[in-house]
């Protein structure tokens, strides 16, 4: 049931990535309210746009890393009991898969959800990145309180 969980994310972000490309032009943007737009952006890079040389060797770095991790977080999802943590997992894994999708097919991610207050905009992201994002935050909760419920033990 979890890996279709990421099947599901990562079905939601390529499609989600293929209307922006199909909708904006590169670096358009459409204000649908006061602190969010739609945008279109590669990323050739990592979070934030860090590695982002579009060096084709730093884009075929990344898809190894990508995979490397992809395929850690598949055989934690397989042996992990928490169910909590296999959501966790799933979400984690459905985000990078579509990313890596992206690197795999254009060099670069896409990314379209792009929040600000005045002027200050917080990197775009997009589904992919908003589901490794929820895992992650699932687990650190988790951790958290499981440490809190063995110190009472």
């Amino acid at each position: 049931m979890f890996y279709l969980v990421s099947a599901v994310v990562v079905f939601l972000d390529l499609v989600s990535k293929q209307v922006i490309r199909q909708t904006l032009l590169p670096q358009e943007a459409v204000t649908i309210t006061p602190f969010f737009n739609l945008v279109s952006v590669m990323n050739k890079g990592i979070s934030f746009s860090f590695f982002n040389s579009g060096h084709v060797a730093t884009v075929w770095a990344l898809i190894i890393i990508s995979l490397a991790i992809i395929a850690v977080v598949a055989v934690w999802l397989y042996r992990e009991q928490n169910r909590w943590t296999k959501l966790a997992l799933s979400l984690i894994l459905g985000g990078a898969v579509g990313n890596v999708a992206d690197r795999l097919r254009l060099g670069a991610v896409v990314d379209f959800l792009d929040f600000h207050i005045g002027a200050h905009h917080w990197p775009a992201f997009n589904i992919a990145d908003t589901a490794v994002c929820i895992g992650v935050f699932i687990i650190i909760v988790q951790s958290i309180f499981s440490k809190k419920k063995e110190k009472k033990k």
